[in-house]
Parts: structure tokens; C-alpha cells; sequence
């Protein structure tokens, strides 16, 4: 997994919307890169939910980013169902889960498979990698990173 203080590695992934979104597109601003295992499963519907709650109140120069392996028409259908107001960018081949070290082995009820893990970057205006949490608590997670954002400006 990348480190603080790492350059965080550019990518051109699809969006939701059919648009090609490449990381540099956002460079002047704060991105929060959140990767997430799959859509309109429970952890990750509450993970979206909370983002899109705390979405009004970020400061206006920060990009969310949603990021895991599911289609770009399963996308446009979570983002429809939960009226998420942040792209959901589509990585089916896990080329950039891969890049960013969010994609391995886990378990689950006793079957071994490969998965993405819940992990966010927060890059700064330069794309330097300058926050990551690892140990994610979906329902609260985007409140979390809000803070650690305002705690930047303070």
C-alpha cells in the first residue's frame, strides 16, 4: 500500500457519467481517493451515504472520488439509487487498486478470494499522497476525513 508522502501514481478511469477522469485533472485541489470493494453491498452503501452527507460540508476545493472494480453501469445505477454527488469511477481490470496496493487476499466465511480493500487517500494539491486511512468505519469514515481536512486549515 502507498505511503504518506508518496506521489500518488495518476490514472485515467470512466466515471459513472461515461467521462474519462484522470487524477491530474485535480491538481490545485485536495482529492479524497476512496477505494471500496463493491456496489450496493452494505458497508459500502453506508461509506457512500456518509460521503454524500458530508459532500456540503467540505470546502470547495476537495474532489471526491469513489473507486472499486464494478462496471460503469453498475455505478450509474448505485449513484442513481443513493443520489451520491461525487463521480464513482469504474476500475474492472484493478490496474489502479493494484497501483495503489488496495487489492490482495481477504476472507470471508472461511473462502479465500482476491478483493479490494477499504482505503483512502487523501492527495493534496500537488498529488502527493498526504493522509491514508486503512482501518475504515464505513458509517462515520467521511466525517472523519472532514475533519482531518479542516484540521489542515486551522
Amino acid at each position: 500500500m502507498l505511503k504518506e508522502g508518496t506521489q500518488a501514481p495518476d490514472f485515467e478511469l470512466v466515471s459513472d457519467a461515461g467521462k474519462t477522469v484522470r487524477l491530474s485533472d485535480f491538481r490545485g485541489k485536495k482529492v479524497v481517493l476512496y477505494f471500496y470493494p463493491k456496489d450496493n453491498t452494505p458497508g459500502c452503501t453506508k461509506e457512500a451515504c456518509s460521503f454524500r452527507d458530508e459532500m456540503p460540508k467540505f470546502d470547495e476545493d476537495v474532489v471526491v472520488l469513489g473507486v472499486s472494480r464494478d462496471s460503469v453501469q453498475s455505478h450509474k445505477k448505485f449513484k442513481e439509487k443513493y443520489q451520491l454527488n461525487f463521480p464513482l469511477l469504474s476500475d474492472p481490470e484493478g490496474r489502479v487498486c493494484e497501483a495503489y496496493g488496495v487489492i490482495g487476499e481477504k476472507k470471508r466465511y472461511g473462502r479465500t478470494y482476491i478483493g479490494v480493500f477499504r482505503v483512502t487517500f487523501v492527495i493534496d494539491e500537488t498529488g502527493k499522497i498526504i493522509r491514508v486511512f486503512n482501518k475504515v468505519k464505513p458509517e462515520i469514515h467521511a466525517k472523519e476525513v472532514r475533519e482531518y481536512l479542516e484540521s489542515l486549515q486551522g
